[in-house]
Order: structure tokens, then C-alpha cells, then sequence
């Protein structure tokens, strides 16, 4: 797959940056803690868009803000 280049979560980036806890995470977007810390760990592997858009609600942010592309040739390093 790493042909195609990889899709970045960057969730723990934004729990950082907003002082939410994962706690406090898993109750305002209805999300179990393990499915939080598989986010935060880049070990999802495939994205449910419902999920997506209650923690881009609980954020206030864009799915720009949550996904990140990296193209293959970065994906090398």
C-alpha cells in the first residue's frame, strides 16, 4: 500500500493542542477509549465517516485538521 502513500490521524495532535482529554473526548463524541487511543496511534484501518464528523464537531475543525495525505515518495523516510 505504500505504492499509493498513507493517511495520517492526527487526533492526538489536536487533543494536545485543545487540552481535551481522552475522557472528556470519549464522552462528547460517543467513542469508546480504545477506539480513541487506536486514532491517536495511527492503527485504524479503515474510517468510519460518522466517527469522523463527531470528532471534527467536538473540535470545531475541518477533516483537514484531523487527516493528513502523505504521498508515497514522503512515506520512504
Amino acid at each position: 500500500m505504500e505504492t499509493y502513500g498513507t493517511i495520517r490521524i492526527k487526533l492526538d495532535e489536536l487533543l494536545e493542542k485543545s487540552g481535551i482529554s481522552k475522557n472528556k473526548l470519549s464522552h462528547r463524541a460517543e467513542m469508546q477509549r480504545t477506539q480513541i487511543n487506536n486514532f491517536c496511534k495511527n492503527k485504524v484501518t479503515r474510517l468510519d465517516t460518522d466517527v469522523l464528523a463527531r470528532i471534527c464537531t467536538v473540535f470545531n475543525c475541518q477533516i483537514s485538521d484531523l487527516l493528513e495525505f502523505i504521498p508515497p515518495e514522503e512515506n520512504k523516510e
